[in-house]
């Protein structure tokens, strides 16, 4: 199976051209005020506009979504996908998936093997389940940290459908980490950054071609 990646985070032209230009199959823009690639879902919308109608498909990265923030996305920004990074179950993701239109990733974080399975009361539910890094104690952030995993823990794992590999990723150890653990599809985001939010359009490009060698 053909590796495939998401590039998370987008809030610049240049970041979302790197990623289209590159071969991303998904592109996420993040809808979290902790985050420092928070933005607002109109100004996604008009970063999305290149992609309308291609193959890369956009996704709206949340946190525990209520209903306003839900619809506000649907009504402006028309996402393919929404991730929920919170702790929803999976009564609530089947709904937000009702309500939006949209189909629904489900991100875990991971330190041990019964945190993947917990994954498995939402297989089925979702579009995609993915695994990423348990953040350190106290951060306001539940992903995109840069930390990592033991990506082993996914290894022979099935799932009904493909999975994300995610949490600190980069070009330099993609394709290590798709070899351990047997994602066929992976996440990156501060892993083609220069610095907090501020996405590196080379970076991306090195992350993509990885990828594609992997």
């Amino acid at each position: 199976m053909t590796l495939k990646a998401k590039i998370c985070g987008l809030s610049t032209p240049e970041s979302v051209s790197a990623a289209l230009g590159g071969g991303a199959a998904f592109v996420g823009f993040v809808f979290f005020d902790k985050s420092p690639r928070n933005i607002t879902p109109e100004a996604a919308a008009r970063l999305a506009t290149p992609l309308r109608g291609g193959p890369v498909r956009t996704v709206a990265v949340t946190v525990d979504p209520d209903d306003a923030l839900i619809d506000r996305l649907t009504a402006t920004l028309k996402p393919d996908l929404i991730q929920v990074h919170g702790k929803e179950t999976p009564t609530r993701v089947a709904e937000i998936g009702r309500r939006s239109g949209a189909g629904v990733i489900k991100a875990f974080s991971v330190s041990s093997a019964a945190d993947v399975d917990a994954a498995r009361a939402f297989d089925g539910v979702v579009e995609h389940l993915m695994f990423d890094a348990r953040p350190v104690e106290g951060s306001a952030l539940p992903g995109g940290t840069g930390a990592r995993f033991d990506w082993g823990l996914l290894e022979g794992r099935r799932f009904s459908r493909p999975h994300f590999l995610a949490g600190g990723l980069d070009p330099w150890n993609v394709a290590q980490a798709a070899q351990a653990s047997g994602a066929p599809l992976v996440d990156v985001s501060s892993g083609v950054e220069r610095g907090p939010g501020l996405k590196d359009p080379a970076l991306i490009t090195a992350f993509l071609d990885a990828v594609k060698r992997a």
